[in-house]
């Protein structure tokens, strides 16, 4: 019996030795490190959980005809990127940072489709689609792969479709108010000869429909009808026809490449309607006189329902605070707006995360149950949980104080008289 307990003791020293030598002996290289537990984050493109990156996907107009609103749009993101990325902003959980995977497309349809093509497989989302006519063939796409893509376009073609939400008033809204005000501005219906300049294409269209409809709630005739192509450099056979026609009021449905020269076109040949332009017509490079002179200005007034850089809303000194680290981002209001859209984006996104579902679909899930003003950036909330979506209703005019590079509120927000009376408002659904 005693030999016995001594040689187990013996084999339990000596099996303790091996382990003591086992556990110092060094692993050969190559060996894998011992797994981390797995996240219970649901993914499934453009999210990486180990490194806590989500790829975000942008198409930009930075070389085409809407460059001079293009670029800045991309400078907007840039901006909330570089936001994000320094940490502690608390607009993501911690530790959480975002990639862009951007192309541009130079506003060439076919560009878009061919540059979705290369990204669609390494983003969550589109954070930008530049363009109407740029972002409707990618709607199919867009359903197959069950992903959002935020439109720089307030079309309201992209509230129909559910993978294409906007933020703010639609074109063809912006377009009805503005002939209220052109209205109330003439002094009554019968001293108005209304005329309209639209792009050829889904936003022109928009804002076509707006005006004509607001024009026959009105009782206005639209003595005019020009139509234009993105990229058109000659405008004089256009504004000869609005001169011959008496219009006193025009619409600009169409791009800054365009505008600027109509209006400029317009003063060469004296001729000084009320201009009311929408807002993809306007770009705030001009208010730099060295762009095009003031005096071209005189008449010139803008319909939107958006915010615009200065604005008198909350969230609008820490925008300031945040843009005066970045300097180099172009001080535009299209900076401003994309940087607003984003963070509408990043609401969402956060959201999904905390809810433990990242995937498209989650995304998507939480992006309709938002309620939010983008950090006090928005004049109305935004609401995406009613579709077809209506972000917003309200829209004002405003004119350029040219001067001071800022604007002066002539007619205030609010829902176009056409509208049937009966319409939720974006802010109060699921109230």
């Amino acid at each position: 019996m005693q030999r016995l307990v001594v040689g187990l003791l013996v084999a339990t020293l000596g099996l303790v030795a091996c382990k003591k030598e086992e556990a110092s002996t060094p692993k050969p290289e190559g060996t894998p490190a011992p797994a981390k537990p797995v996240s219970d984050l649901k993914t499934d493109k453009g999210v990486d959980v180990e490194k806590k990156v989500v790829y975000i996907g942008a198409l930009n107009d930075e070389s085409g005809p809407g460059a001079a609103i293009g670029k800045p749009f991309a400078a907007g993101k840039r901006l909330l990127a570089k936001q994000v990325n320094a940490g502690d902003s608390g607009l993501l959980p911690p530790g959480w940072t975002i990639e862009l995977v951007e192309r541009d497309h130079a506003y060439n349809p076919q560009n878009a489709v061919q540059a979705y093509s290369d990204i669609h497989d390494k983003v969550l989302f589109l954070g930008t689609s530049f363009g109407t006519p740029n972002t409707l063939p990618l709607r199919d796409k867009l359903t197959a792969d069950g992903m959002v893509a935020f439109p720089a376009s307030q079309s309201s073609e992209m509230a129909r479709h559910q993978y294409t939400p906007p933020i703010g008033a639609s074109y063809k809204l912006e377009a009805m108010r503005a002939l209220d005000w052109a209205v109330e501005h003439a002094g009554g219906a019968d001293k108005v000869k209304a005329a309209i300049v639209a792009q050829g294409d889904d936003y022109g269209k928009d804002g076509l429909e707006g005006w004509t409809e607001a024009a026959k709630f009105h009782g206005v005739t639209v003595v005019s009808q020009q139509s234009v192509a993105p990229g058109q450099k000659d405008f004089a056979a256009i504004v000869t026809a609005l001169k011959a026609s008496g219009a006193n009021y025009v619409l600009l449905t169409v791009l800054p490449s365009a505008s600027g020269p109509i209006l400029g076109t317009a003063a060469q040949l004296k001729y000084m309607p009320n201009w009311v332009g929408q807002t993809p017509a306007w770009v705030d490079r001009f208010f730099d006189p060295k762009v095009i002179p003031p005096p071209v200005f005189t008449n010139f007034y803008w319909v939107t329902g958006l915010t615009y850089w200065g604005d008198d809303v909350p969230g609008m000194k820490d925008f300031l605070a945040l843009h005066a680290k970045h300097p180099d981002t172009p001080k535009d209001f299209y900076t401003l707006s994309s940087y607003v859209q984003g963070r509408v984006q990043l609401e969402a996104l956060k959201a999904a995360i905390e809810s433990k579902d990242a995937t498209r679909a989650g995304f998507l899930e939480a992006l309709k149950a938002l309620n939010t003003t983008a950090g006090g950036m928005t004049a109305e909330p935004v609401n995406l949980s009613r579709f077809p979506y209506e972000t917003a209703v309200d829209v004002r005019v405003l004119k350029p104080v040219l001067d001071q590079g800022t604007w002066r509120v002539v007619a205030g927000f609010a829902a176009p008289k056409a509208l049937s009376p009966t319409t939720p408002r974006a802010a109060d659904v699921g109230k």
